[in-house]
């Protein structure tokens, strides 16, 4: 027991030490921005998993690998029966197509469907839905670039630090794993328990909980493992990511 809380207590002060809530842009991140640029204006990008949520750029030799999410900023998902939203973040266009989130088979992943086109108001900034044609959402984001929506696109780099030694430098090789998604603003009811379900070692705790439910979730387009084979279910699924 004791050696227990002994681990435990490492851990506890390496999250506290290495977790900043603002972090210095470093080269992943100009990587995710040099990415959107290839890819297009509407490119949003973001870097997830262990490069972003700890502050360890001293050793990044153990991350294996640099994860970004990017979304478009012309399209928008919804839970259904939703409300369309008047106000959007400055990152959205001036014209946003809204899919509305629906249930499927398998908990996790959902179908999208065309439900509204917003138009940005010049005069307030506040924006005005406009129903569409309800039609499932395949594969729409980036349609015009080389990512598929839910599939990684890897990219490899060697990253050179050169140290304060005349002609003496570090190499880090890397892998760049890019997907492509679409936002939602709020959290969808289809992840209601996930906030207060039980957790063994408390973690997260409740102002990290907070803070993810706070930032909505994304849908990348990828099918249940029982749907893959399926040629029109696995190019129409989506999957909660948060």
């Amino acid at each position: 027991m004791a050696d227990n809380r002994i681990r435990e207590e490492i851990v506890t002060q390496f999250f506290l030490k290495t977790c900043q809530a603002c972090r210095r842009m470093n080269t992943d991140d100009l990587t995710a921005w040099a990415f959107c640029a290839v890819c297009g204006e509407n490119s949003i990008p973001l870097t997830t998993g262990s490069v972003a949520e700890f502050y360890i750029e001293p050793i990044l030799s153990c991350v294996g690998d640099i994860d970004i999410m990017i979304h478009v900023s012309n399209e928008l998902a919804i839970p259904a029966g939703y409300p369309p939203p008047t106000q959007l973040p400055g990152e959205f266009d001036s014209r946003v197509k809204v899919y509305e989130i629906v249930d499927s088979e398998f908990p996790g992943y959902v179908y999208l469907v065309s439900s509204y086109v917003l138009t940005e108001c010049v005069d307030d900034g506040k924006y005005n839905a406009v129903p569409c044609e309800r039609l499932l959402g395949f594969d729409n984001v980036f349609r015009d670039t080389s990512i598929r929506s839910g599939l990684a696109h890897v990219l490899k780099r060697s990253d050179r630090s050169f140290s304060l030694v005349p002609y003496m430098h570090r190499v880090r090789v890397s892998s760049t794993d890019v997907v492509g998604c679409m936002r939602c603003l709020v959290w969808p009811p289809q992840a209601a328990d996930w906030p207060t379900r039980h957790r063994n070692h408390g973690w997260p705790d409740p102002a990290t909980i907070d803070r993810v439910v706070g930032n909505g979730c994304d849908m990348v387009q990828v099918a249940h493992r029982s749907c893959r084979q399926d040629e029109w279910i696995s190019k129409c699924q989506w999957r909660l990511s948060f």
